[in-house]
């Protein structure tokens, strides 16, 4: 494989260092000098890895990015045809292909790629739920002028018109940003509940995506791992990591609201 083929592909399909590097379990280091060149005649091993994500990963989603660099050799099999038309690929779709899709089609668009959402379960339901009622119950309490909002709603956050999502649980202190239709940029705070196929997403994409935004603090919620991560982006500090029980604090609200995570528990019976 063409490693300049391979730095077209990975930019079209808007893949970045620290994604591939997880996904290849190449090093980030390794990985940067490979493709910035440093490195002149990568390990074959590295090489494959690459391929696999860049052609099996891409295929495995039905996409025919890969289809313009490859070789007919490669297209005989990957079974496609170098010159297949497309319309679009992923790193291209916008925010009009997001509202043009069907009504019941639950995605999010991140850098311009669709990715799918579950619906959610019971547990996910009732700890967002909980979450947002005690937001909600601050607030009120405080006469404060930030919103809390609970998903589905959408937020647009960069102005290239490439990132659509719908976080779990968000409050907005600007309410500049909230219009008829959806949230417009980054909000003041931000809360994902990590599901077993949305990991990379919420670990990896949404991270870098909400930080870039403008989020002030960003949670991670597991339920199976029973953890709580926490990030502080107007700070230079690691993430915290707390016990999916008792109370967590909010920064934006300097530590003065704590989320029981334990309410949720209860209204499950647990």
């Amino acid at each position: 494989m063409n490693l300049d083929r391979l730095r077209k592909m990975k930019k079209n399909l808007g893949y970045s260092n620290v994604e591939l590097s997880n996904l290849t379990e190449i090093p980030l280091g390794t990985l940067n000098k490979i493709l910035s060149g440093a490195t002149k005649n990568p390990r074959p091993e590295n090489l494959e890895a690459l391929e696999r994500v860049l052609f099996d990963t891409t295929y495995q989603y039905g996409y025919k990015s890969a289809a313009p660099y490859m070789l007919e050799e490669e297209a005989v099999q990957y079974g496609v045809k170098p010159e297949e038309p497309h319309e679009k690929r992923p790193g291209e779709f916008t925010i009009d292909d997001y509202y043009a899709l069907p009504d019941d089609k639950r995605v999010e668009l991140i850098n311009g790629r669709f990715f799918d959402m579950e619906a959610p379960s019971v547990e996910h339901q009732a700890l967002t739920g909980s979450v947002y009622a005690q937001f909600l119950q601050y607030i009120r309490k405080k006469k404060g002028k930030c919103v809390p909002i609970v998903s589905p709603v959408d937020v647009k956050l960069d102005a290239d018109n490439k990132t659509m999502v719908q976080p779990d649980v968000i409050v907005v202190c600007d309410r500049k940003q909230i219009t008829e239709k959806r949230v417009e940029g980054g909000p003041a705070f931000v809360m994902e509940v990590v599901s077993p196929s949305s990991v990379m997403k919420d670990y990896i994409r949404k991270n870098a995506k909400y930080n870039e935004a403008g989020v002030r603090e960003y949670w991670i919620v597991d339920p199976v791992k029973k953890t709580v991560v926490t990030y502080d982006f107007t700070t230079d500090g690691y993430p915290a990591v707390h016990s999916l029980e008792g109370k967590v604090g909010v920064a934006i609200f300097n530590y003065d609201l704590e989320i029981d995570f334990d309410e949720y528990k209860e209204l499950l019976g647990e």
